[in-house]
């Protein structure tokens, strides 16, 4: 039980805990624009921005049902995506080269690990995320009004054909978290993604060679479904216009900017108390069982 708990307590402390400063091409740094699923009642609307910390005049983004569909619907089921957009989020614009920092709430099936490698894919760069929903979600569908809000902000249009990359990836490393587990899933994903950029593979059965090893060295044995959908996923996004060394450094910072966090003081004070809580809760529990 233990063990179970303490990493998934640990994980949602790091995620609330970290505010890096984080920039958008023709955006001023510490600005804010907030997308709203359509479905929203006024109510709900309202509380979001209040949980968002929204401005008075903040710029919002309105992101449809049908937008999902469209961007979502060749990689899961209608059922999966839903018949209501309600996922919302903000992004608040940072400093160059700061990398993503993701937070969530109510959001039970994609990480903030995953939704920062989508996102660095689609080339979303230099930002704080927060995503969230007045119920608990997938959240697979925060993606698309992410995207259309990092477009608008920068003013700089992503291709189509990138946005249903980064999709692709989201949802990829989503299913494959169901088999072998988000932390795996999500490390697998960024590891690939590095060794794409350090040294692009010539040909398709070079990639699933270095697939195949990198998921080995992790540890991870993947079905042979799981390593063709990785090999075409991979295979498209090497073919597209991506800026590799930009992506690299965006996944630098994103590590940093945890790393950072993590060797603070104050932080492994703070994890060991939390370690001796759960400790000191556990053995009470077994006293009880016990007694």
């Amino acid at each position: 039980m233990f063990k179970k708990v303490l990493p998934f307590f640990l994980s949602m402390l790091l995620i609330m805990s970290l505010v890096p400063i984080v920039s958008f091409a023709d955006a001023s740094v510490g600005d804010v624009i907030v997308t709203l699923g359509e479905d929203l009642s006024e109510g709900q609307k309202q509380t979001l921005l209040e949980e968002m910390n929204a401005p008075e005049d903040v710029m919002t983004v309105t992101v449809s049902n049908e937008e999902e569909h469209k961007y979502l619907g060749n990689y899961i089921s209608k059922a999966l995506i839903g018949t209501r957009a309600l996922s919302s989020s903000s992004i608040t614009i940072g400093e160059k080269n700061a990398g993503l920092s993701v937070e969530t709430k109510n959001i039970n099936w994609v990480t903030d690990e995953m939704y920062a490698n989508a996102l660095i894919t689609a080339g979303v760069k230099d930002a704080d995320i927060y995503v969230t929903a007045p119920t608990e979600v997938s959240g697979t569908a925060a993606l698309t009004g992410l995207i259309k809000a990092y477009e608008l902000s920068s003013d700089e249009a992503i291709p189509e054909e990138q946005k249903q990359v980064a999709n692709e990836e989201l949802v990829t490393t989503a299913k494959l978290s169901d088999s072998i587990g988000a932390d795996k899933a999500t490390e697998l994903m960024t590891k690939i993604k590095d060794d794409i950029a350090s040294n692009p593979p010539e040909t398709e059965e070079d990639l699933k060679t270095r697939i195949k090893q990198i998921a080995s060295d992790s540890g991870i044995e993947l079905t042979q479904e799981e390593l063709d959908g990785l090999v075409a996923l991979f295979n498209r996004m090497k073919n597209l216009d991506i800026d590799w060394d930009q992506m690299k450094s965006q996944l630098e910072n994103a590590r940093e900017n945890l790393d950072e966090f993590l060797n603070k003081d104050e932080t492994q004070s703070f994890i060991q108390k939390i370690i001796d809580f759960f400790i000191a809760l556990i053995d009470g529990i077994k006293g009880v069982f016990q007694s």
